[in-house]
């Protein structure tokens, strides 16, 4: 499984329909939780996500509504046994926050402290980019490894079924037959999570290909001084980002409470897009890597692609 649940949407101030951000990329059992702001933990069970699945939290900065959700999630882990180690990624300036935040969590928990100050690789597939923000922010981008997609009918006319596939996978040869005989090459999958920033290069080197952009969008365009002002993106911006970038899908996020409606940001955003799938998203959306969307049935279970 490799999806995005959206677990909040609103920036600064929260409104009735939006919780603050939140985001928790699921991937082969792991469980990368993004800026956990207030109310996190109930928005995962109304999710149905378990703080279990949670293998790293990245912090891109220490402003309220990217953070101050972090000790109810940590407690939660421990109440529910979580004996896993849990990495937590965060800007090194902001280190006295984070500090004073997990002082708060229940303790029992095996968390281990990474500090950032730099771009570069923060753990295997997990870089990091500097922002620019009111304080020292990074953007993240997993970048998964290449591989290859099996063709059936190749399979079956080489004669090879069963646990015999996945012994080909590993040895790249079996019985004369060649793995690239079989299969045809897959590249691996890029997601990147642009949050707080004025439009800048770090911005546009994690949006660079990837297959689902998160990008903020606090302002409409017709708020761009506002925007400016306070060094976030409007719409157009996103949009015009992902464009750029060749992004396969974008999802909006991380809206003022100025708007109630934000079906006239994905369309200045689309208006930019160029061909990028441009989605404005809603709490508890659930967003496959390979794009769409889906959401949740009353069960918590995922609901139909839309």
């Amino acid at each position: 499984m490799r999806e995005l649940v959206v677990l909040g949407t609103a920036s600064q101030v929260p409104t009735r329909t939006r919780n603050h951000n939140g985001y928790l990329l699921r991937r082969d059992g792991a469980g990368l939780l993004f800026d956990p702001g207030e109310g996190t933990q109930r928005q995962m069970i109304h999710a149905g996500v378990p703080a279990t699945q949670v293998t790293r939290i990245c912090l891109t900065h220490v402003h309220g509504d990217h953070c101050y959700g972090l000790p109810g999630v940590l407690s939660r882990m421990v109440l529910d046994g979580v004996a896993h180690p849990v990495h937590l990624h965060y800007p090194a300036s902001g280190e006295e926050v984070v500090r004073a935040l997990v002082s708060l969590a229940t303790p029992g928990l095996d968390l281990r402290l990474h500090p950032h100050g730099s771009s570069g690789t923060v753990a295997p597939g997990l870089e990091v980019r500097p922002l620019h923000h009111r304080v020292e922010t990074y953007g993240y981008r997993l970048v998964e490894p290449d591989g290859r997609t099996m063709l059936p009918d190749r399979l079956a006319a080489a004669g090879i079924t069963g646990p015999d596939v996945g012994r080909l996978q590993r040895d790249g040869r079996l019985h004369g037959v060649r793995l690239e005989d079989v299969s045809v090459p897959r590249p691996g999958r890029r997601f990147a999570l642009v949050m707080d920033t004025a439009p800048c290069p770090g911005a546009e080197e994690l949006a660079e290909g990837a297959d689902l952009l998160v990008a903020e969008s606090t302002f409409a365009d017709d708020d761009a001084a506002l925007a400016a002002r306070y060094r976030h993106l409007t719409a157009g911006q996103a949009g015009a980002l992902a464009a750029a970038a060749g992004a396969r899908t974008l999802l909006l996020t991380h809206f003022s409470s100025r708007y109630p409606d934000v079906a006239p940001l994905a369309e200045q955003a689309r208006a930019r897009a160029r061909g990028t799938a441009v989605l404005a998203a809603e709490d508890l959306d659930r967003v496959p890597l390979a794009g769409g969307r889906r959401r949740p049935a009353a069960d918590g279970s995922p609901g139909e692609r839309c």
